[in-house]
């Protein structure tokens, strides 16, 4: 009998082989097909609160080898809006924020109002629901609006009276295969800003939705508001 056919015989394998097979499959399929990560902080708050763990779909965009970034077939590209995981470009740190720019997109900051292709994005008054999950030192600290970019909308939180290097940039155009992020907690986000746009194989997926959320100011219990929520 040749080695390999008799280590498939050995007792250990006969033992663990069931449990080897489905940490493969399970490894297989968070590298390439959908994962959940978690939020440590609150960079995209309010639409996601530091606590919650997000589900990405890593097939939104393209399919990769497992546990490589060897891309085998690419059919959709980030579009304005979408929320995606990435590598950060500076420390290779994994990241999620805000589509606001893709390529051709020519994007500017001015006092935190979005300017996309000369247009100034419209801002209206935000739902309360939205902000339900914040405490009342956010609430009073800042401003929420929706912010309008083409036919979508998305939340966004401002604090009034910061000046910081950040609040404003001049207009850029985003270049073929890069893409400009942001955070929705615009004054506290570590972005495009900060490392500049994203290139196309840097994005792991799109998160879509919520799967559950620990509180880490009240003892990690769980907001039971957030679980199964759609972003």
């Amino acid at each position: 009998m040749t080695q390999p056919l008799r280590l498939f015989r050995h007792p250990l394998w006969l033992e663990w082989r069931g449990l080897i097979v489905f940490l493969i499959v399970m490894i297989a399929f968070r590298s390439a097909i959908a994962d959940w990560n978690q939020v440590p902080t609150g960079s995209m708050k309010p639409t996601i609160l530091d606590g919650d763990r997000v589900v990405v779909n890593k097939l939104a965009y393209r399919l990769r080898f497992p546990l490589t970034n060897w891309e085998l077939l690419r059919w959709s590209a980030p579009a304005r809006g979408d929320i995606i995981t990435f590598y950060s470009p500076l420390d290779s740190e994994l990241l999620i924020k805000r589509v606001i720019g893709i390529p051709g997109d020519q994007i500017a900051l001015a006092n935190n109002a979005l300017i996309v292709n000369g247009k100034t994005s419209e801002y209206s008054r935000i739902d309360n629901e939205v902000i339900t999950s914040l405490d009342r030192f956010q609430k009073a600290r800042h401003r929420f609006f929706y912010e309008h970019i083409g036919q979508s909308k998305h939340p966004v939180m401002v604090q009034p009276g910061t000046a910081t290097a950040y609040n404003s940039f001049d207009a850029i155009t985003v270049p073929p295969g890069k893409f400009l992020v942001l955070g929705d907690n615009r004054d506290n986000s570590k972005d495009s800003r900060v490392f500049g746009l994203v290139s196309a194989d840097q994005v792991m997926g799109r998160a879509f939705a919520v799967a559950f959320s620990m509180n880490y100011d009240n003892y990690y219990l769980p907001r039971g508001d957030r679980f199964f929520q759609s972003l």
